[in-house]
């Protein structure tokens, strides 16, 4: 693995940068843009997802840094559960409920690699 120098090199913490964009930009528009309660949800769990790994990034162990992978996964999968509220509610369509449902997957999946290798 490559030498990782700041949490901006970490290949997760980019794919949670893409999601949140992808996220926030989704909700700028149409009835979703209105509702504010589950705007703020979804948007706070993508962020979570990405902050937790440069938070985890900056303790003093690989322990402590995978315990913080650990709650940027469950964001990821909070944002999950979230569209298909977004799907069910027609805040979007399906085609957008896959697209961003892939992204988040690839995200955690990311987040979970990372965290095992951490743990070996």
């Amino acid at each position: 693995m490559s030498t990782i120098r700041r949490f901006e090199d970490i290949k997760a913490w980019q794919k949670a940068r893409e999601l949140t964009r992808e996220v926030y930009q989704a909700c700028t528009r149409g009835q979703v843009s209105r509702d504010f309660g589950f705007k703020d949800q979804i948007c706070r769990a993508a962020v979570s997802s990405m902050s937790n790994i440069a938070e985890g990034f900056a303790r003093k162990s690989d322990k402590d840094f995978a315990h913080f992978l650990d709650i940027s996964r469950g964001s990821a999968y909070e944002v999950q559960s979230l569209l298909y509220v977004a799907l069910d509610v027609g805040y979007m369509n399906q085609e957008k409920f896959e697209k961003l449902y892939q992204l988040t997957d690839d995200t955690a999946s990311l987040i979970g690699g990372f965290t095992s290798y951490l743990r070996r």
